[in-house]
């Protein structure tokens, strides 16, 4: 059987090697959104997870807050 059946020509070699590269990376970052979708949706399970309660904490900043009532200045 012969080999002049298909003829691939330099032009067409490049453009098919540059397609290959930009499908791979396209594949690239399918895979990483994908990583970081799961990521956010397991978040988003394990807060549905949590008790109510748990919720309904005070904030963890309030103790960065100036007390007004203590006299604190205000440097406004």
């Amino acid at each position: 059987m012969s080999d002049d059946y298909f003829h691939e020509g330099r032009r067409q070699t490049l453009t098919f090697w540059g397609l290959g590269q930009m499908l791979k990376g396209a594949g690239y970052a399918a895979a990483f959104l994908l990583v970081i979708s799961l990521i956010l949706g397991g978040l988003f399970l394990i807060s549905k997870a949590l008790p109510d309660a748990s919720k309904e904490a005070p904030s963890p900043y309030g103790a960065l807050e100036p007390d007004s009532q203590k006299g604190a200045r205000s440097f406004v």
